[in-house]
């Protein structure tokens, strides 16, 4: 399958010939990405350009409910803290095994990243995010917090908040 000029619904464009050490491949109708590594930062320094690759990444792997593609963003000894009352999540497995079970029942899933704030291997960026579950539309807001080495991501702080409804994003928001 030719992965050349592959869309998302949120106009994520992924080019094999901007990208390197990505493949793709189709399972029942969806695409999903598969990371050899993430070299397709520009360099393991983490700038503005590089976590805006990494959230389009990060963003791809929730629409695609693709929890092997996010685990892959991570270190091998990731610590992933989903909710600051809940245990962290360990490692690149236990990240998929979480990703399975939050993306399994969503289906029409739309996530935006405001302006990332990035100071050294640091970054915080604002989501927001609308999908179904069980046939209702639920929007969550929230931050990430998240720490980089060479170019994955070895602790990912979220904070969020859910609204039983679809909410448009304020004017203004992300920024």
């Amino acid at each position: 399958m030719s992965s050349e000029g592959l869309t998302g619904p949120s106009e994520f464009r992924w080019s094999p010939a901007e990208t390197t050490g990505l493949e793709a491949f189709q399972q029942k109708k969806q695409v999903y990405l598969v990371f050899g590594r993430v070299d397709c930062l520009e360099s393991a320094v983490m700038d503005v350009a590089n976590a805006r690759k990494w959230l389009d990444l990060f963003g791809q792997a929730w629409r695609d409910r693709n929890p092997q593609g996010a685990a892959e963003l991570f270190t091998d000894d990731a610590v992933y803290r989903s909710d600051p009352f809940r245990q962290p999540l360990l490692g690149r497995s236990a990240i998929a095994d979480y990703w399975a079970r939050a993306t399994g029942s969503q289906s029409g899933i739309q996530v935006r990243f405001g302006d990332p704030l990035v100071q050294g291997d640091r970054v915080a960026v604002e989501w927001w995010s609308t999908v179904m579950k069980d046939g209702d539309s639920t929007t969550d807001a929230g931050g990430l917090f998240l720490t980089f080495e060479d170019g994955r991501c070895s602790e990912l702080r979220e904070y969020w908040n859910l609204a039983e409804e679809a909410v448009a994003i304020p004017e203004g928001w992300g920024r």
